[in-house]
């Protein structure tokens, strides 16, 4: 590239984009990097993806975020990321529209029956609602929950007509051997009649919503707006609302209906912006580490939905290894990779959700499954399948053990709520002297811990509601600040034994039992009755 044309193509990037690239300096610096230091073609693929997702390399805090991607910066709340979207969306919206008038064009999409004007009916809607101010939302979804939830005066008076119907005597009901046909048809009539009932009115805005083109993604925006209401105030009819879309996006979401798609670098560079943007566990730093995660030795699976074209529902990312990598440095920074035909371990490092309107709806346990199956078809070499995960409310459940006890206040000052290097001194301080402690600790959160007789840990319930063992604990696997101060440093290996997925899964569904190795129960003195060797 010639003097004359470089300074022609910084000129237009300033222009284009100066919330992205500040300064002609920071361009250079990143022409040096990629084209002098790591000798990589800038093409025209790569500039996109840097430019679409605001990358600042080897600067991963940077991002600026897309549409509902809030979860890149970590595992936020729902209600941050909906709050986000809201904000994007009215930003690119020039006409904003009264409530009122939102709300008589969501009770035309209900109401309607004309299907000819059905689909302008719900374009204005859509508009309508993503042209309101997030209070206003918040009153038209509560104004949906109330005004157009089921008829329970009718329900009520349903119910009082069938208790007042006699059953014949005796086992003839029971048997089939009444011959009054009559008689049972008025049962069916009113079961009928209740079933139908039971349903609230806003279901039909749900199912025509579905089978509108973007209605489904439209869908969780709106139940990520519910999400990040309920978040502040627990309302019982805006939660049965919740209850009943969450129930309905599951079984449009089956899946049946879903497609696993490998991706590569040779994707649409707007797909690989989504994955950048909406990667939730290990920060995709540059150019170069988004693809070496895509090259030899990695693999990145994404769940689809036609409905929702060119961005994955979920997505997993998978390193093949020789053996079960303890650290997640020797992952991220595995480079040059090993050949694949000498990998005996697909390793799932991260997964990642990309809808906050899907939180509670377990896609990831048919994803993983799906890829075990796929990996073990494509590489019959590969016979280990396991995680490395991190342990994300280890840190908080810790201090609240250690707050009577004196190293928390000797360390009161440098804990994780102070700015600056907290979280490292706080480790310093506390946990490298302690190192068989906190693995002791760690094993007792991660076996002992429960809310409602499952494990306390959203990491560990999701696995092993999906059929994995904890096989080990890993010291000083996650050295980066984020680690430090949610996991101390400490990672975990759950291993998926296809052979044992289904029998695990389902003795910790009924009875809560977890599956451990010896390793791992060790450090747990005196070990309780329930658990037993599973090696």
């Amino acid at each position: 590239m010639n003097k004359r044309g470089g300074d022609e193509r910084t000129r237009r990037l300033e222009g284009k984009d100066k919330d992205v690239w500040t300064n002609k300096a920071e361009i250079k610096r990143l022409w040096l990097v990629i084209v002098g230091g790591i000798k990589v073609e800038m093409n025209k693929k790569a500039l996109a993806v840097l430019m679409r997702a605001r990358m600042r390399p080897n600067d991963p805090s940077k991002f600026a975020l897309s549409p509902l991607s809030s979860n890149s910066q970590g595992n936020q709340s729902g209600a941050n990321v909906a709050r986000h979207a809201t904000g994007d969306r009215n930003g690119r919206l020039n006409k904003k529209r009264s409530f009122e008038v939102v709300r008589e064009s969501m009770h035309s999409a209900i109401s309607m029956n004309k299907t000819e004007v059905l689909d302008s009916v719900l374009n204005d809607f859509s508009e309508g609602y993503f042209s309101l101010s997030f209070e206003n939302r918040r009153k038209l979804l509560l104004t949906l929950a109330k005004q157009y939830d089921l008829n329970r005066t009718q329900v009520r008076e349903l119910i009082k007509q069938y208790l007042e119907i006699q059953l014949p005597s005796g086992t003839e009901a029971q048997t089939g051997g009444v011959e009054d046909e009559s008689f049972l048809s008025t049962f069916y009539r009113i079961e009928r009649n209740l079933r139908h009932s039971l349903k609230p009115v806003y279901e039909i805005l749900f199912e025509r919503l579905n089978t509108h083109p973007g209605g489904l993604k439209f869908l969780t925006i709106i139940r990520a707006d519910i999400l990040s209401v309920l978040v502040e105030e627990n309302i019982a009819s805006l939660r049965a609302l919740d209850s009943y879309m969450k129930e309905k996006l599951s079984t449009w979401l089956s899946p049946a209906a879903l497609e696993l798609h490998q991706i590569t670098w040779d994707d649409p560079a707007s797909l690989l912006e989504k994955i950048v943007a909406y990667e939730a566990v290990h920060p995709i730093s540059n150019l170069i580490d988004l693809k070496r995660r895509l090259g030899v030795g990695r693999r990145c699976f994404g769940y689809f939905h036609s409905a929702i074209p060119g961005e994955p529902l979920i997505f997993i990312e998978v390193a093949l290894l020789k053996n079960v990598a303890e650290t997640i440095q020797e992952v991220l920074w595995d480079h040059p990779p090993i050949p694949e035909s000498e990998a005996t371990c697909a390793l799932f490092y991260s997964i990642s959700s990309t809808q906050p309107g899907l939180a509670g709806i377990n896609l990831g346990k048919f994803l993983i499954k799906r890829v075990i199956t796929l990996v073990k078809r494509e590489m019959p070499h590969i016979s280990v399948f396991a995680t490395l995960s991190p342990i994300p409310g280890f840190m908080q459940w810790l201090l609240a053990k250690l707050a009577s006890q004196s190293k928390l206040a000797e360390a009161e000052n440098t804990s994780c709520s102070s700015p600056g290097r907290s979280e490292l001194t706080f480790y310093e301080n506390v946990l490298e002297p302690e190192e068989e402690r906190a693995l002791v600790g760690s094993s007792g959160y991660l076996l002992q811990e429960k809310k409602r007789g499952k494990a306390l840990d959203s990491v560990a319930n999701f696995h092993l509601q999906n059929g994995a063992m904890v096989q080990r604990i890993n010291w000083m696997a996650d050295r980066s600040e984020k680690g430090l101060c949610q996991s101390a440093g400490i990672m975990v290996n759950y291993v998926y034994r296809p052979e044992n997925i289904e029998e695990y899964a389902q003795s910790y569904f009924s009875t809560g039992h977890i599956h451990s190795s010896n390793d791992v129960r060790r450090y747990i003195q005196p070990l309780t009755e329930n658990e037993s060797n599973t090696d």
